[in-house]
């Protein structure tokens, strides 16, 4: 590797260097100790100091100083001195190996050596290098990582080194690097934390002790800080087996961030393929950064926070202060710039909070600086409000910026005014009270909304045009006065609110807007609310007509999803007269299905029913679509989908967060998972599956305000409120009892309608009277008492537990599998479960290097447990290598190759777990007659094929010659009749041949030639290889003599005259004979095999194998697969990693 130039001083050196080979201008020296022998005294000092100091000596021990004779050099490193040339060198070069080293040593040689001699200055030389070297750098660089970091010449230096000490392959790029102590006991061991796209790896080296540790990020099921009696904040790796902790980092927030991102986006990519989108820049794993994961942990806290689309992509985040005339001053906060929307956020949390989509900005104006208004920008608006911004650094370019994107946000969205307003609405002014004084959601609001709506009642005349609350006011019990005067006050507050703090979708957002939320939105304003909070507004203008479309395009069409929505239709709020009639079920009907049609991928989940129908109530239903749309794919991430690993992964926060804030609850509680269990529904339809629907609505405003974080403290709340009660009760039963009465008696003594009857109580009239608990009470305890939780912790406790949930999906796909398999097979378990993880494991390191090979189709969760897992024939010949007992040397792929034909029944070129260890099973535990089998038919199709590599041979060699007699010796000196075996065997097998099982084809001679070849490959290096070899010369040509006399009597249509007439009077009818006869079999099941052909059948094989007790023995005496396992552990990466290397060098050679 070049290095950027650094002066050395040798008399300095104390001797740790020996040269090798030296030019005028150049030396190549060796490390001392290096290539000595670890004995060596010297060697191991050496080592031990380059650990500590972490030279790069330890993994470059060669390279290569620039001297120039005779120049005057001002050395800095000397305190100033001016020294003799002689006495300051540069280095320039380092290498791992002797090779690597004398390549740069050429190189100098062929372009500089002759160069240098031209120049009078000596100064000149070492300049004119020193610059060459710095442009071989800046090349090698520029198509490298480390040009992303922000030192790329160290972040050269452990690249080096990580490349040296794992020998991963290329496609394993390291992110980032740390100093650390892994602890081992009590001991700790200084080393490096290499953090690479697939893998955490440490390494430490002292005192000739050398420790390398490689963890893949799958395998890690706990990533979390701890302390102990030693040190205060440690960082703890669980995998299946072991728990690892690091600590002693210079700034351990930001290494955990890292190693949590890291660990989250592997995992999903890899695991959660189903339902994961990464974001475009870490699209290409190879091409993944530091920067490019800080990025995404700012992107992903930026859309939660403010609850925007998951295609938002963060651009600036800038300190300023935001103009709020509600107080009459500057707020100061931070503004966040996206490619749709600018926000503000302020530093006091819930003081200020504001989000301005572009397509409603008019203008954006730079502002005279003065001293009180430094740096200003104003942001104009379509419904006459501007917003003042001041203290912005990099004004002009973030100006410039915003208004890029703004003209192209214009250009794909154009807005259409609303000419019928008046004049004074087209120049926006700049007072946010400014506000019309209508209270109703009129012109002010989205006009382009309003056309849009307008276009589809006239495209489409069947979507309800109102929402069905207003058509099904429930008559026949009038709301008390009381009630109605309680929703005309909230209506007055909201309106006095509107007219303070804005009425669109870029009103101010303060805490005084969470209390009126909290105590229950008006039914007249809640569908317009939450599509302002859910920001769903801008996909509804922002896409005019395209529901219309959807209902057309789905409408009449027939699938499972369609099937399991119409199965479900009649069970969404049943009790409500919107849907006892065919208006609000068909308008359920069309929302469900265009979302299914949007959304294949999730399509339609159970649940969505029910929180689709209450949308529907309160907001139209191209309204309700796109309100659908914001809860499933942005406010409720991977909630709806196969295996709901939102809806679990936010179960696992809140169990944590019981323990935290409910510690005497928890600690009564063992098994808190019970809990979580009952608070799925809680999550799925937010409390509106379990809690009378005049209450629940308050939670579902809640929830679009406030997002994820309003159920979580609900929760507690509810929790809190039974405490007593759970810690008394005895069994899950009760405890579901005590919450399940508990929520069907809250009630919403302000709901303006009638009490809806609630199908979820089972509860017998005739109990004794329950307290009945108010839902505005348990909603503002829930948020005095647990509002504590901001975004940020949140979503770092979804990452926390999104990777123990994945990893239980894993751990329970594993014990599914293993259940099936265990019956079927005679492995033990134990070692079953081995075979597992070295199979998956072998799937995920093609995962990891093997790219952009499809990796999909090899991991399904959403296929049965047993075939989530596969394993192509690259896959399946390394795993054959590692476990199989039948090793055969070289011959080994190619008998992989025809075992993996053989598998592959439905010839996907995948084969699944149970497959490769039924094939194993066999091999290491059956009678030999089936292991003679299972060799047998991988020599006949489909398992050998005509393109097969190693089929290519002669039809007879040496081995299998015919021309020797049928009569051997006997050790005793006596001799046997092989002709006389022979006749009385193909008697025998005629007559005791099994009609149950189907009839395999008889093998050709090219075939049998292969079955020869690779019995012989097998019998390499056993112990009694000798003896093996001469049995099977015997049987082999035992087995010659038989197919020629098939041969013969096929082509003839009788045997010779001596054995002939004996096969006729014993032999069997021709319909049943399988030894000679082909009758009665059809091409379908084998190829047709032409008349005089030289053939043998499994019988003969088997019967003539079984005359020879050493082949006997060979195939009958036990294996160890204990060994063979703990072997392919060790290998399984080294064996991986060097057909990659030897690969990528054969690209290389090839791309010269």
């Amino acid at each position: 590797m070049w290095l950027k130039p650094e002066e050395v001083l040798l008399k300095n050196a104390l001797k740790l260097w020996v040269t090798q080979k030296s030019s005028c201008y150049f030396i190549l020296q060796r490390r001392r100790g290096h290539g000595e022998g670890g004995g060596r005294l010297t060697g191991r000092l050496v080592g031990a100091l380059d650990a500590v100091l972490d030279s790069n000596a330890r993994v470059a021990p060669f390279r290569i100083l620039l001297q120039v004779p005779g120049s005057q050099v001002y050395s800095p490193i000397a305190c100033g001195e001016l020294l003799n040339g002689s006495d300051v060198y540069w280095a320039i070069a380092t290498g791992a190996t002797l090779e690597e080293i004398n390549q740069h040593w050429d190189w100098l040689e062929q372009n500089l050596l002759h160069t240098l001699s031209v120049f009078d200055n000596k100064d000149d030389i070492a300049s004119f290098v020193k610059g060459k070297v710095k442009a071989l750098i800046a090349e090698e660089t520029s198509s490298r990582l480390a040009e992303q970091e922000e030192e790329p010449e160290k972040f050269r230096e452990a690249l080096v080194k990580f490349e040296a000490r794992f020998n991963f392959p290329e496609a394993e790029k390291l992110v980032t690097y740390y100093s650390c102590c892994c602890w081992k006991g009590r001991v700790p061991r200084q080393g490096w934390l290499y953090l690479s796209i697939n893998h955490l790896c440490f390494y430490s080296f002292f005192l000739g002790k050398e420790l390398k540790l490689v963890v893949p990020w799958v395998d890690i099921q706990k990533l979390e800080r701890t302390s102990n009696v030693f040190l205060t904040d440690t960082i703890r790796i669980t995998t299946q087996n072991k728990e690892r902790d690091f600590s002693m980092f210079l700034n351990l927030d930001e290494v955990f961030k890292v190693m949590e991102q890291l660990a989250d986006v592997t995992l999903r990519r890899l695991l959660d393929n189903e339902v994961f989108d990464l974001d475009p820049d870490l699209q290409e794993p190879s091409q993944i950064t530091k920067r490019d994961l800080e990025a995404r942990a700012q992107n992903e806290f930026f859309r939660a926070f403010f609850r925007l689309p998951r295609k938002e992509k963060l651009h600036e985040v800038v300190d300023c202060s935001l103009w709020t005339p509600f107080s009459r001053c500057h707020t100061a906060g931070r503004m966040f710039t996206s490619d749709s929307y600018i926000c503000f956020a302020s530093r006091e949390d819930g003081c200020c909070k504001v989000v301005l989509p572009l397509r409603e900005v008019v203008s954006i104006e730079k502002m005279e600086d003065t001293s009180l208004l430094p740096h200003p920008i104003i942001v104009s608006i379509r419904s006459k409000v501007a917003f003042q911004f001041i203290e912005l650094r990099d004004r002009d370019s973030l100006v410039e910026a915003l208004l890029v994107r703004l003209k192209q946000v214009h250009a794909n969205h154009p807005v259409h005014y609303n000419t019928s307003a008046d004049d004074d609405m087209a120049s926006p002014v700049f007072h946010s009270t400014s506000m019309c004084s209508d209270h109703r959601f009129g012109d002010l609001e989205m006009v382009s909304s309003q056309n849009s709506e307008e276009s589809e009642k006239e495209k489409s005349p069947l979507l309800h045009p109102d929402a069905l609350f207003t058509a099904f006011q429930q008559s026949g019990s009038q709301s008390p006065d009381s009630r109605m005067s309680r929703e005309q006050i909230k209506i007055s507050l909201w309106n006095d609110h509107f007219v303070e703090y804005g009425r669109t979708v870029c009103m101010f957002r303060t805490e005084k807007i969470r209390k009126l939320v909290a105590m229950g939105i008006p039914e007249s304003l809640r569908g317009r609310l939450w599509l302002l909070f859910s920001d769903a507004v801008t996909d509804l203008v922002s896409h005019p007509g395209y529901y219309g479309n959807l209902v057309e395009e789905s409408l009449g069409k027939c699938c499972l999803v369609t099937e399991e929505i119409e199965r479900d239709l009649h069970r969404s709020l049943p009790e409500h007269p919107a849907f006892q009639n065919e208006t609000g079920i068909a308008a359920l009907r069309r929302v469900l299905t265009a979302y299914a049609h949007r959304n294949p991928r999730i399509g339609y989940c159970q649940s969505m029913n029910i929180l689709t129908s209450v949308l529907l109530l309160y907001a139209k239903e191209e309204e309700a679509f796109w309100l659908l749309v914001a809860v499933c794919e942005r406010m409720l991430p991977d909630y709806f989908n196969h295996r709901v690993i939102g809806a679990q992964v936010d179960q696992s926060v809140f169990e944590e967060l019981i323990k935290g804030h409910l510690p005497e609850l928890a600690e009564h509680m063992n098994d808190l998972s019970a809990l979580a269990s009952i608070s799925l529904s809680w999550f799925l339809t937010l409390f509106l599956s379990i809690m009378p629907l005049e209450s629940a609505v308050n939670v579902v405003d809640c929830f679009f305000y406030d997002g994820i974080k309003a159920i979580f403290q609900l929760g507690l709340a509810v929790l809190e409120a039974n405490a007593e009660d759970l810690c008394s009760s005895k069994d899950d039963g009760q405890a579901l009892m005590i919450l399940s009465r508990f929520l069907d008696h809250i009630k919403n003594e302000d709901s303006p309608g009638p009490p809806v009857g609630s199908h979820h109580t089972f509860f017998s009239d005739d109990q004794e009277p329950y307290p009945v608990t108010d839902i505005a009470d348990l909603i503002r305890d829930s948020y005095e008492k647990f509002g504590d939780q901001s975004v940020e912790q949140i979503e770092h406790l979804r990452y926390k537990h999104r990777i123990r949930v994945l990893q239980g999906h894993e751990d329970t796909t594993k014990q599914n599998v293993l259940r099936v398999v265990i019956p079927e097979v005679s492995i033990l378990p134990e070692d079953l479960e081995e075979l597992y993880d070295l199979f998956k494991r072998e799937h995920m390191m093609s995962c990891y290097w093997e790219q952009p090979r499809p990796v999909a189709p090899r991991h399904d969760p959403s296929r049965p447990y047993a075939e989530q897992y596969r394993i192509d024939a690259r896959q399946f010949a390394h795993l054959f290598q590692l476990v199989s007992p039948w090793t055969c040397g070289a011959h080994t792929e190619i008998l992989a190759e025809r075992t993996f034909r053989l598998l592959d029944d439905n010839m996907d070129q995948l084969i699944e777990f149970k497959a490769f260890v039924s094939c194993l099973d066999i091999m290491y535990n059956g009678e030999m007659n089936e292991k003679i089998k299972l060799l047998y038919r991988l020599h006949i199709p489909p398992a050998l094929t005509e393109n097969d590599r190693d089929s290519q041979s002669p039809l007879k060699n040496p081995l299998l010659s015919t021309s020797r007699p049928l009569v051997f010796g006997k050790p005793n000196g006596g001799a046997v009749d092989y002709q006389k075996q022979l006749k009385q065997m193909i008697k025998d097998l005629a007559k005791e041949k099994d009609k149950t099982e189907k009839e395999l084809p008889k093998m050709s001679q090219r075939e049998f030639i292969q079955f020869c070849k690779t019995l012989y490959s097998m019998f390499h290096e056993d112990p009694e290889e000798n003896d093996l070899y001469q049995a099977i010369a015997t049987v082999t040509t035992l087995l010659l003599q038989i197919g020629e006399v098939g041969q013969r009597s096929s082509s003839s249509g009788s045997c010779s005259q001596e054995c002939g007439e004996e096969l006729r009077a014993s032999a069997p009818s021709p319909e049943q004979d399988s030894v000679f006869s082909d009758t009665g079999k059809t091409p379908q099941e084998f190829p047709e095999e032409a008349e005089g052909d030289w053939t043998v059948s499994l019988e003969h094989i088997l019967a003539s194998l079984l005359t020879e007790q050493s082949l006997v023995n060979f195939f009958e005496k036990p294996l160890d697969m204990k060994s063979k396992l703990e072997n392919a552990k060790i290998n399984q990466y080294n064996l991986k990693t060097l057909e990659m290397s030897q690969s990528q060098s054969e690209l290389k050679l090839s791309n010269l």
